[in-house]
Parts: C-alpha cells; structure tokens; sequence
C-alpha cells in the first residue's frame, strides 16, 4: 500500500466526525435514516477508490494526481455533510457523483484495450444513472429529499450485485476482476481503526468540557472499554480481519466483494453509531436510558456484529454462532432500556461484547495451544 493511500485517507478522518455529530445533533428515525444516506455514500465513494488501487500504480505521478483530486472532492463532501439536506444539498450531490464518474472515467482511459476498461465503462454506466437520481434529489423539497436519496444509494449498491449489467452490453464476470485481496484486507483495517478513532476523539472532547465526577468518570472508563473490545473483535485471530490463508483466485473477488464491500460499510457504521452513544452515556450517566440512546449504545455494537456476521459468512459460507447469541443478547436487552440508568446499559454492553470476546479469544478455542509473547 501506498503513501498516498494513507494519505487520501485524511480526507475520511474529517468525513467520520462530520457523520458522528450528525447524528449527534439529531438522535431520531429521520436523523437514523439520514445520517445512513450520507455515510452509504461516502463509504461507497471510499470502497470504488481502494478497489481501483488494486490496479493501479501508487507511485505513479497521474494516479497521485487522481487521488488527491479525489481527496478534494471528497473534502468538498464532508464540509457539506452537516447541511447536506438543506442549502448544501447541490454540494454533496455534486461532489458525490463527480467523485465517482471521475475515477471511474480514469480505470477506462488507463486500461483502455484491455478487459478493465469494458469492466470500468460498465461501472461508469451505472454511476451515471445512480448520479441522475442524486442531482434530481437537490431539487425535489427538503423532506422528499432522503426518499431520492436513499433510491440513489440503493442503485450504486445494487450495481455490484448485478455485474454493472447494461443494455447489449450484459454483466461482467466476477473472475474478470482479478485482484489482491490482502490489499483490500489492510486498506479497510486502517478506515476501520480511523472510525474508532473518532470515539476517541469524541470521548476526549467530552470529558474535557464537563466536571468529572464519579459517574462521569466510570461512564467513560465504560466507554473506553467498549472501544477497546470492537477492536479485539474485529482484529480477532479467528472471526476477525487478520491474515489469513488467501482463497482461490476464482473466488477471491466474489469474497471480497461480500466481505469489504458490503460487510464492512455496517461494521465501519457500527464504530460511528458507537461513538454517538458513548458521548451520550458520558453526559448523562445517571439520567434514565431513552429509545434514542437504545438506538446508539445498542444499536452500534449490533451493527458490528450484523457486519462481522456477514463477513465471516462471506469468507468461510458459515455466520459464526457466538456472533448471533451477542446480537441476540443486545436485543433481549431493548425493553428494559427505559427503565435503566445509561451508565447500567452501557455497562451491560460492555459484558456482553467482554463475554463474547473470552468465548471467542485463541486462549479457549486453541485447546492449550501455546503463543509466544515475544516476537520469533
């Protein structure tokens, strides 16, 4: 992976904050659906760029080029976000579409001859028509708005799901997008680890602003922690995204597409709903947990483990039982939400992903299986 890459990736570190005070600002169904929009979108714009990268030259001085107008463009995305359903609508829409019809016009034009390029054009199709329904939702009225939106979205997601089929043109194979899986691996490792950062940030920012008293200070020891294990979990030898033996090459590409494109966009979402509900819980400890807060503190952690389901399911064709019982167990609590304080929900979370982590971790599912704690 390229300097560049990580580079590029800056852009995302702001997109992530602008997404987590969205739905700050606006913990309700429309703010939920909203907020969905908007990231389905940037993590979409994301997906295509580090899936062209398996392709390209990182050090080569037009793919540098490439990527830091993608990196502008992007920014442009994220400065809108905050009013993207209002007067900043035609920024996001156009930014969006520009960022996608731009790389994809790039993979034509530097595999032109070659079988990428018909693969490239077909995808250009289908982000030009998605891209009408996003520049038609800028001038339809505010609160018709998600409803194009949310048809574009679903319309760039569908696309994969399809082969980019087009009129006389057909679909295009899986096996005809050959790539390095492993790239793919480390690039969604790195937006992953950049999404629990953004708790962090959010955690810092908190407890820097009010007193820190005993439940403030055990609510953010729980957050902590909670941050903590989604990335045991996720980096997890067994169930998680780490090395592992490389598939083969036929099915490489219909495994990634399953694992990193789709699976982590809930996974990534999960750690940003996350984020929401540990400010929630550290501002208000003591204050009785409401159906909103039930949606953060219970609803990110679960749509990690929707996510890490559909990952292992999508690499191993088998959804990991302890992963289903943890989802069960977070939805067994949502009755009782109303009637516990948020710092006892947070806390329940907490054991919850805690138990699913010793269930799962090497020491109990490697049978007395020595690791050194040294580096050989």
């Amino acid at each position: 992976m390229g300097a560049v890459e990580l580079f590029f990736d800056l852009v995302y570190v702001f997109t992530i904050i602008q997404l987590s005070h969205y739905l700050l600002h606006d913990v309700s169904w429309q703010g939920a659906l909203e907020t969905a929009v908007l990231f389905l979108a940037v993590w979409w714009g994301w997906n295509y760029t580090a899936w062209a990268m398996n392709w390209l030259d990182p050090e080569h001085a037009g793919v540098r080029a490439l990527l830091v107008v993608l990196m502008l463009v992007a920014l442009g995305m994220a400065i809108a976000i905050p009013d993207a359903f209002g007067e900043r609508a035609a920024l996001f829409a156009v930014a969006y579409v520009v960022f996608q019809l731009l790389r994809s016009a790039f993979m034509v034009a530097a595999f032109r001859g070659q079988m990428m390029s018909r693969n490239y054009a077909q995808l250009l199709g289908w982000s030009a028509i998605a891209g009408v329904v996003w520049i038609a939702g800028v001038f339809v009225p505010d609160d018709a708005r998600l409803a194009v939106w949310g048809l574009a979205v679903l319309i760039d997601y569908a696309a994969p799901m399809v082969g980019f089929w087009l009129p006389g043109a057909g679909a295009t194979r899986m096996a005809d997008w050959p790539l390095a899986e492993e790239h793919l691996a480390e690039r969604n490792r790195l937006v992953f680890i950049i999404a629990l950062g953004e708790s962090i940030l959010i955690l810092g920012s908190v407890l820097s602003g009010i007193e820190l008293t005993p439940s403030v200070v055990s609510a953010a020891v729980v957050g902590f922690a909670t941050i903590v294990l989604l990335w045991w979990l996720y980096f997890s030898g067994r169930l998680g995204n780490t090395e592992h033996e490389a598939p083969d090459q036929s099915e490489a590409t219909a495994i990634a597409r399953g694992a990193y494109a789709y699976a982590h966009a809930l996974m990534v979402g999960g750690a940003i709903v996350v984020a929401v509900g540990i400010e929630q819980i550290t501002h208000h400890p003591l204050d009785d947990a409401d159906w909103s807060m039930a949606g953060t503190v219970l609803g990110g952690p679960a749509l990690y483990l929707v996510g890490n389901i559909i990952f292992n399911a999508a690499r191993t064709g088998v959804a990991p039982k302890s992963r289903l019982v943890a989802l069960a167990a977070l939805a067994v609590l949502v009755p009782f939400t109303p009637v516990i304080p948020a710092l006892v929900l947070g806390l329940t979370v907490l054991v919850v992903l805690a138990a699913l982590a010793v269930a799962t971790s090497g020491a109990w599912a490697s049978a007395g299986e020595d690791r050194a704690i040294t580096r050989r």
